[in-house]
């Protein structure tokens, strides 16, 4: 008699375990072993998110899920580098721009892994620069595929001194001891950013002053990451990522800089076929190019 009520137990154990759940708002369980179809003008991309950065993962299983990505453009396209989207403002005609407030509009914080780099394919978490964002935390809703290019031993020695300029650069402006004077650049920073884009008229000579505080704590901030570089550890490219740039290609000076968290698995033909398209001088494709829908689809071998 005593086995009758293990033998219940049990079962239910087995029958909840195999039912799906929500492990946080928006994402199921199952989601985590699907992939990600995007369907374009141009044709289909699949991609397959990464389990080491679960908060771009989940995050962006999140806004498929709510359809967010449905009629968005490619804004940014770079041929043999990346093409870029996750715009919201793109989804809607001009006249409604105003009312996109709703739209996702926040930072995730980076998951900036040695082990994920930026070989072609890979998908790239888009961010505003250093001087604005020194935790190099990424845009909740853009991204990029990159597309790439070839390097050699000459280029990807290029790339390495990028690299390290970058790091160096972010050493010195996260330092307690540069804090007042690095929130100071900061605050000026995002007010001019406020006034560039803003209809309001300001005066010439109040716009010089202000790039002249910035340039200055610019350079000094510079100068100072110059030294830095003179005593910090190098950056160097492993030697199996150095092949992987050597033969498919990448971006590989974006390297320790940006967070990876995905990789094309089926559709680079696609990827190939927008970066081609003609651009702007700001890299915007004269004919919109947009996402028509995204979803989460069953995993399969490619």
């Amino acid at each position: 008699m005593k086995l009758v009520p293990t033998i219940f137990i049990g079962c239910c154990i087995l029958f909840f375990s195999g039912c799906d759940m929500e492990i946080e708002k928006g994402v199921m369980k199952s989601d985590l072993s699907k992939d990600v179809e995007l369907i374009t003008d141009y044709g289909t991309i699949i991609f397959r998110l990464s389990d080491e950065t679960p908060k771009h993962r989940n995050n962006f299983i999140k806004l498929v899920n709510q359809k967010a990505y449905n009629n968005v453009s490619f804004h940014r396209v770079i041929e043999n580098f990346l093409i870029q989207t996750g715009d919201m403002a793109t989804k809607y005609p001009e006249s409604k721009i105003q009312d996109s407030t709703s739209e996702p509009s926040y930072m995730i914080d980076a998951e900036i892994k040695s082990n994920l780099l930026h070989k072609r394919g890979s998908i790239n978490a888009a961010r505003m620069g250093d001087d604005q964002n020194p935790d190099r935390s990424s845009d909740g809703t853009q991204f990029t595929i990159i597309q790439g290019k070839i390097y050699n031993d000459s280029t990807l020695a290029i790339a390495e001194k990028r690299i390290n300029n970058w790091l160096a650069y972010n050493n010195v402006i996260n330092k307690p001891e540069h804090k007042t004077e690095f929130d100071k650049l900061l605050n000026l920073t995002n007010k001019l950013e406020a006034i560039q884009t803003s209809e309001n008229d300001t005066d010439s000579l109040s716009l010089k002053i202000m790039e002249d505080s910035i340039n200055q704590l610019k350079n000094k901030f510079d100068s100072l990451a110059q030294t830095e570089l003179q005593i910090m550890e190098h950056y160097r490219f492993p030697e199996s990522h150095r092949e992987i740039y050597k033969t498919i290609g990448g971006a590989a000076h974006l390297d320790q800089n940006y967070t990876v968290f995905g990789q094309v698995v089926k559709g680079m033909d696609i990827v190939d076929s927008i970066a081609r398209v003609e651009t702007d001088h700001q890299d915007k494709p004269i004919n919109d190019v947009k996402i028509i829908s995204a979803k989460m689809i069953k995993r399969k071998t490619y």
